[in-house]
């Protein structure tokens, strides 16, 4: 579905990523995992289009897609739910859904918003109230509904869990594992890398922009160095 071949990005002089190398199948969810600065956000936006690649490429469904215009990306069929949510927080609960749906024709996002009020009961009474007045969790979980009012086939998440109670973590990551069995392929970016390597199918670790393991994520996870590295063991 998503194969990414040798990208580098760069930010002036600073080489962000430097050949990064990954696939994703259809159907997986995959993590991505790596302490700060590795370049995991970078990998993301290089797929939706925000950060441009110096070097590489990104095929998706066949089709390359570096240099496209992120509104396209989005047309295709891939959403981004960004690190630190960034809802629009004068705006109403509804009307962050609206803007997700922006590539769609109005009247068929009816019904996937009353779809988004079932998988996110806390927001259902919350229809009118302003984004910025919600609690962490229901921003994040805005955030995912907003991504998922375009249809997305490949869902991009960077750091779902960031900032939240140990208990709407996993309601978040619950719902990841849903939108998963409902048909959605998932890039995961996480800092939490025992919760991810737990949900995903595969996983790659990154360090200073590059690939440096990747494999079975029930494997990694009973790695001794990804153990000591990442997992806190």
């Amino acid at each position: 579905m998503l194969e990414l071949t040798g990208i580098v990005v760069s930010y002036g002089m600073i080489e962000a990523l430097k050949g990064v190398s990954l696939r994703v199948e259809q159907g997986e969810i995959v993590a991505l995992i790596g302490a700060n600065g590795a370049g995991k956000s970078t990998t993301l936006m290089s797929i939706s289009g925000i950060s441009l690649l110096r070097q590489g490429s990104i095929v998706y469904n066949g089709v390359p897609i570096a240099g496209r215009p992120a509104h396209e990306i989005v047309r295709m069929g891939v959403s981004q739910v960004p690190e630190g949510r960034r809802i629009f927080s004068r705006m109403t609960v509804t009307e962050n859904l609206e803007m997700g749906a922006f590539v769609r024709n109005k009247r068929e996002t009816v019904g996937d918003m009353e779809r988004c009020f079932e998988m996110f009961p806390a927001l259902a009474g919350r229809r009118r109230q302003l984004g910025g007045t919600l609690s962490g969790g229901e921003q994040q979980m805005l955030a995912i509904g907003r991504a998922l009012m375009a249809r997305p086939k490949l869902l991009l998440l960077d750091e779902p869990s960031l900032g939240l109670a140990p208990i709407i973590v996993s309601r978040i990551f619950k719902i990841i594992k849903e939108i998963n069995q409902q048909g959605t392929t998932v890039l995961l970016v996480e800092q939490n890398a025992k919760a991810a390597l737990r949900l995903a199918h595969r996983a790659y670790v990154m360090e200073t922009g590059k690939i440096v393991l990747q494999g079975q994520a029930a494997v990694l996870e009973n790695d001794p160095g990804i153990k000591k590295a990442y997992l806190g063991e």
